[in-house]
């Protein structure tokens, strides 16, 4: 092949590889590399464990759960980190007698999903008896599972049965 054969499928390989992308976006999106409906069930459970260790003091879950870079909002506004929310877990049984998962909504977005939902407690104690968390958690899928990167609680009164 001559020089001019050459640049010629040179050129061609250039245009064909900066076009390509564009060419697959117009296709449509890509179906998810994983069972989206798996993923939903394995987030609504997980959340559910998530919301049964406030009461149990479990920290299974909430260590196969979070990610090792989560961070957390709490009701009363602070931060906190994996390691802070397992230390914590066990503490809190002594203050809930229960914590329950009422709803939860999951939303796909790639390799992201945003689930919200609501849980319903009740406490041993304090001016606050009953009460539900209402909350967001971003789930980031990494190595092909599925964990918690970011969450954010609030206390809410309990709902009228």
């Amino acid at each position: 092949m001559n020089l001019r054969g050459r640049v010629g499928v040179a050129f061609w390989a250039s245009l064909a590889g900066a076009l390509w992308p564009a060419v697959t976006a117009a296709a449509g999106p890509r179906p998810p590399a994983y069972d989206q409906k798996a993923a939903e069930r394995y987030i609504i459970e997980s959340e559910g464990q998530w919301a049964l260790s406030v009461a149990t003091g479990r920290t299974a879950d909430v260590e196969r759960i979070l990610a090792d870079d989560y961070r957390g909002v709490g009701p009363d506004g602070n931060l906190a980190g994996k390691a802070e929310m397992i230390a914590g877990t066990p503490a809190s049984a002594a203050e809930f007698i229960s914590n329950r998962l009422n709803a939860v909504t999951v939303r796909f977005y790639g390799d992201t999903a945003v689930a919200q939902g609501s849980e319903t407690w009740e406490r041993r104690h304090g001016p606050m008896t009953r009460g539900r968390f209402v909350w967001t958690d971003t789930w980031i899928r990494r190595d092909g599972r599925w964990r918690i990167v970011a969450s954010e609680d609030l206390v809410a009164p309990e709902a009228a049965p």
